[in-house]
């Protein structure tokens, strides 16, 4: 029971941003490692694959489009529960949280609409339809510009929070259709080749690279995202010390 209670209160702990802080400086490093070898492992798996019978050689960009969407909803998925943390539990890093993985989350999205419209170009005959999957992820790029516009329009980051919360949990409306869309509608997009309750659909010579390139990227949101909230946990202090002597100041 004690036990328990003593490593319950460990966790909560990291709700400290000082010890928040210390924590990250040691996983950063960490992180960064495993990202750069899961990158350079991956890729050679990927690009040392045969060639598709259908796509030819474009089927390596799947390697950098697919891991790039999943982790591009996986970061809102992480917006989401911070925006919770903040509603619910007004927990001290949940809006820091928040901000700093909007950032990542749109150059995931970036990054995999881009690489779709290369990838579909050769697939399709056009770098761009009004697809059901396509339309639905470019909204979320767009949910994704509009939080950093607000949080960046709204300058105390207190009276932000609330409303970046509340705008979050709106938007996560979204990643349920993108999810679905496929199923829902009828798409040019393919329907999921990796599913977790049924056996993936592609071959191993494809999967294991997909998978391990997938995780890089996972490594690589959690580095960024340690790294964006020590700098913001640093910006609030700075402000808070340039607040703090301009008061002093007026006073004198």
């Amino acid at each position: 029971m004690n036990e328990t209670t003593t490593k319950r209160k460990s966790i909560w702990d990291y709700a400290n941003p000082t010890r928040f802080l210390a924590l990250a400086d040691r996983l950063i490093p960490v992180l960064g490692i495993l990202t750069a070898f899961c990158f350079a492992y991956g890729l050679y798996l990927g690009f040392t694959a045969p060639e598709d019978y259908q796509q030819g050689s474009t089927v390596l960009i799947m390697f950098i489009h697919v891991p790039a969407a999943w982790v591009a909803m996986m970061c809102y998925g992480v917006m989401t529960m911070s925006a919770i943390g903040t509603l619910v539990w007004r927990h001290p890093l949940a809006d820091i949280s928040l901000r700093a993985a909007a950032a990542i989350g749109a150059s995931f999205t970036f990054l995999a609409l881009l690489t779709g419209s290369l990838w579909g170009k050769p697939m399709w005959g056009t770098y761009w339809v009004w697809d059901a999957r396509l339309t639905s992820f470019l909204v979320l790029f767009i949910i994704y510009l509009g939080i950093i516009a607000l949080a960046k329009a709204i300058e105390e980051p207190t009276m932000a929070a609330r409303s970046l919360a509340i705008v979050t949990l709106i938007g996560s409306i979204n990643i349920p259709i993108i999810k679905f869309s496929v199923d829902w509608w009828n798409t040019l997009h393919q329907p999921a080749s990796v599913s977790r309750f049924a056996k993936p659909a592609m071959d191993v010579v494809f999967l294991y690279p997909l998978l391990l390139m997938a995780l890089g990227y996972s490594l690589c949101f959690f580095t960024l995202h340690l790294m964006n909230m020590r700098n913001e946990i640093l910006k609030r202090r700075i402000r808070t010390m340039k607040m703090g002597a301009a008061r002093m100041a007026e006073r004198a």
